[in-house]
């Protein structure tokens, strides 16, 4: 009878108590039992399981694929997300918004193609492409165009001035395409930042050991698509307090599940989703007194649209009621350089959220494996705009802050996946969120008060 009703009261998140208990209560004779102490770090430490994380991040980069902002890949993976959700019994709720237009394509060169970013704000080519001949225009100033540069592709190393610049120096000289390398090392391809500016002729970036291929090169086809009246989806689960009561604080649990062209996301970033997802399953049933919404984000990649658009329907009233964002991306590297699970705050300075997550490591003898550090360029950011204190987690080098040789490449692959790292993140997160949200329970004489007699073990066994 105990388990019947805590599980009415844990689905339903409202009281529950027999009709004597309500009677006595009615007439100002309710009488509480002895507190009953929910160990809930230890029930989320005994049935985490990184393992089901690691199963997450196989359907997401293997069996899906790459999920671009926009495609269907994408929308197969907020499909996911919504099925796992309702599986563990939360409401779930899906945003779909709209999404900025962009360029998408493709750059062959000798029948090989070449990874690239294509820079928004410059034109796509026809359906059938832009083959021509190269030029070699150096840094892209005025007087390195000469009158050949006409009708043809201009190749131009990053540095000196700024790729809009470059850009409009290349139109000027009749160039019909432009690709701009990179001047330093690097396995992602430079994606030009024209800041606004509208080009009226292709333009893409590559990295550097790819232009200095192409120097080398006589011609080039370029195939651009434009990507226009697209959506992308959030997808958000919620689990009321234990106890109902109006308008309870709120904590935020958070992930981006898109990835960029070409590359599965496996680390980048179905590991912050499915350590999400694992999280979900195993706080679905653990006494709480906030409301947590556990969030994935879409179209994280072409600029944070997702959060941005969560966080900007968020009321007044919800704002105020924000606790926290616990934001994961990149959190199960197997590269072994990346020793530090970083908690990136946006402004650098320690927050709510850092002082949590020092305190769960510590606790789990995991302090050598954190560090706070100033970083933005992901969901977290959203939030901490609105004044909501928010981190985000990801696995760096200590020492230069890099991240895996395998970022935003074809090789973020499960392969690439430590799941004794997803454990790492897992605990130190869920430690986190349950110093945050964990509350001590007093229960009513009669039905209820059976469950003090109840171990926290049992409790959790019986109902799961």
């Amino acid at each position: 009878m105990a388990v019947v009703a805590l599980t009415a009261l844990l689905f339903t998140g409202g009281s529950v108590s027999s009709p004597q208990a309500d009677a006595s209560s009615s007439k100002g004779q309710t009488v509480e039992a002895s507190l009953h102490q929910f160990d809930l770090d230890k029930l989320f430490l005994k049935h985490f399981n990184a393992e089901n994380t690691y199963d997450h991040i196989y359907h997401l980069s293997e069996t899906i694929g790459p999920r671009v902002a926009g495609s269907e890949e994408e929308k197969a993976a907020a499909a996911y997300l919504k099925r796992e959700f309702r599986k563990n019994l939360y409401v779930v709720k899906e945003q779909e918004f709209s999404i900025p237009d962009r360029l998408q394509g493709t750059l062959e060169v000798s029948g090989e193609s070449i990874a690239i970013g294509t820079a928004t704000g410059a034109a796509p080519t026809s359906e059938a492409g832009l083959t021509a001949a190269l030029y070699d225009a150096g840094l892209g100033a005025p007087e390195e165009f000469s009158e050949e540069a006409e009708g043809k592709i201009a190749l131009i190393s990053r540095g000196g001035t700024t790729f809009a610049e470059k850009a409009s120096n290349a139109v000027n000289a009749g160039a019909v395409g432009v690709i701009i390398y990179n001047n330093v090392d690097s396995l992602v391809p430079l994606t030009p930042n024209l800041a606004g500016t509208e080009i009226s002729i292709p333009v893409v970036g590559v990295s550097r050991e790819d232009g200095q291929h192409l120097l080398q090169e006589q011609e080039a086809t370029m195939t651009l698509e434009a990507l226009t009246n697209q959506t992308s989806t959030n997808v958000i689960a919620t689990r009321k307090p234990l106890i109902s009561k109006p308008n309870p604080e709120i904590v935020y649990i958070t992930a981006h599940y898109d990835s960029v062209p070409g590359a599965p996301g496996a680390n980048d970033n179905a590991s912050g989703t499915g350590t999400m997802l694992e999280m979900a399953r195993v706080l679905k049933f653990l006494p709480i007194d906030k409301e947590i919404r556990f969030i994935g984000f879409g179209a994280e990649e072409i600029g944070l649209v997702g959060a941005r658009e969560y966080v900007n329907q968020l009321s007044d009233k919800e704002i105020e009621r924000s606790v926290a964002n616990f934001n994961m991306d990149m959190v199960g590297t197997n590269w072994e350089r990346a020793d530090t699970l970083f908690v990136n705050v946006t402004d650098g300075e320690p927050n709510l959220v850092w002082e949590a997550s020092q305190k769960a490591a510590q606790k789990l003898g995991y302090e050598d494996e954190i560090g706070l550090k100033r970083g933005g360029s992901s969901d977290h950011v959203a939030f901490h705009e609105v004044g909501i204190p928010s981190a985000n987690y990801i696995r760096q080098e200590r020492a230069t802050g890099s991240l895996e040789p395998w970022y935003h490449t074809p090789f973020d692959t499960v392969e690439n996946i430590s799941v004794d790292r997803l454990q790492v993140a897992g605990e130190i997160v869920g430690q986190a969120v349950i110093s945050t949200i964990k509350k001590e329970f007093k229960w009513n004489k009669g039905k209820r008060g059976e469950m003090n007699n109840l171990k926290d073990e049992e409790i959790y066994t019986e109902i799961k």
